[in-house]
């Protein structure tokens, strides 16, 4: 079971497949529990990179990106939410946290086990890794009804729908990520259209529903 095309297409060329493999688009996300915003969007607009602080993650692009469009004036709060991973070597320290915060360049709300209710205040959602194999944050997201904004690599490409539901860019390029951000943040209607068929692709494809009924399918055609 792979959860995105590149992987698939990586493995069959290292000659790393044995069997016939099957493409699953990550575990499903709850549509009751992350939905849509009743109210309006909040002002100024916050855009949200929501996941373990992590260099793979972009985060140092995050925080670049944002330096460079408080520095044109363009108005948005820039929000860090996760926790850091001690035991991972790839990790942001606390100490590096809390510098960009006091920098004013992002906020960082840490680790928050009230993801709907933090997705659900924000305008864009964010998440400029390098690889990831089906983001779960960016599935929330959409869920969340919120237009994304994410690196063209494996993983996201697959939730992210340039032009549709949101913007890809390249990796590892803060100049490019801001742009991106801020063609967002200055057109309320492209956030209002993008956000909107996010949760429709949401509904479509990734709800928790769709794919236990594929993790079901998957589990009779093996017994059979």
């Amino acid at each position: 079971v792979l959860q995105n095309p590149d992987d698939h297409r990586l493995l069959a060329q290292l000659g790393v497949l044995r069997a016939p493999a099957v493409l699953m688009r990550g575990a499903g996300v709850d549509l009751e529990e992350f939905h849509p915003a009743a109210a309006g969007p909040p002002e100024p607009p916050i855009v949200i990179l929501p996941a373990r602080m992590l260099r793979h993650k972009g985060v140092a692009e995050f925080v670049r990106a944002a330096e460079i469009l408080r520095a044109e004036g363009v108005a948005g709060r820039f929000v860090l939410a996760g926790g850091t991973d001690p035991g991972n070597p790839g990790s942001f320290t606390l100490a590096e946290l809390a510098a960009w915060q006091a920098s004013g360049a992002v906020e960082w709300w840490g680790h928050r086990s009230d993801m709907p209710e933090a997705l659900r205040s924000c305008s864009v959602a964010c998440l400029p890794s390098y690889r990831e194999g089906f983001p779960k944050a960016l599935v929330e997201a959409a869920a969340s009804g919120l237009p994304l904004v994410a690196t063209d690599v494996p993983g996201c490409r697959e939730v992210v729908r340039e032009g549709e539901n949101g913007l890809l860019v390249p990796p590892r390029d803060a100049p490019a990520l801001a742009a991106a951000l801020r063609r967002m943040l200055e057109d309320p209607a492209l956030r209002c259209r993008m956000g909107e068929r996010s949760r429709r692709l949401a509904e479509s494809e990734f709800g928790v529903e769709h794919v236990v009924a594929q993790t079901l399918d998957l589990y009779d055609r093996l017994l059979a």
